[in-house]
């Protein structure tokens, strides 16, 4: 796929560019997959971009392991995870308290809307800011009026 999305491996979040990257969990593995070939398409190919879209065998829902696989992935430059509800919210803070502190430290969950704050995020991403930053513009994107 173009720009190096993948679903849950390191390649994505490993390439030591030290942009901070986006794991986004979704209960569908269209949705993920869909939407981080939109954020690339605008970040560029350098913000690393990992998907744990889907239940497991291609079912809707969320696949706590995929979660957590997708989440130790992240590199030292950090990631900002964006989920889009309920389980998906719960499979990700499950799988944090699976990590190590030093790995849960390079991870935010920003409370952001799916969409505007994963563009946000990898906007921000792509000019080498801060993961506070970057979590701060995919947090702020609720803030967006569409009209």
């Amino acid at each position: 796929m173009a720009f190096g999305i993948v679903e849950c491996r390191a390649v994505a979040a490993s390439n030591g560019n030290g942009l901070v990257g986006l794991v986004i969990v979704s209960h569908s593995a269209a949705i993920a997959g869909g939407l981080a070939e939109l954020v690339a398409q605008v970040a560029g190919p350098d913000v690393p971009i990992v998907t744990a879209g889907g239940g497991p065998d291609g079912t809707l829902g969320t696949d706590g392991g995929r979660v957590l696989e997708a989440l130790r992935t992240v590199d030292e430059a950090g990631a900002v995870v964006l989920a889009d509800l309920g389980s998906s919210l719960l499979s990700v803070k499950a799988a944090l308290a699976e990590l190590s502190p030093g790995e849960a430290g390079r991870i935010v969950l920003a409370d952001a809307p799916l969409v505007e704050g994963a563009i946000a995020a990898g906007v921000t991403a792509s000019t080498g800011a801060s993961m506070a930053e970057v979590a701060a513009a995919a947090e702020e994107a609720r803030r967006v009026s569409k009209l």
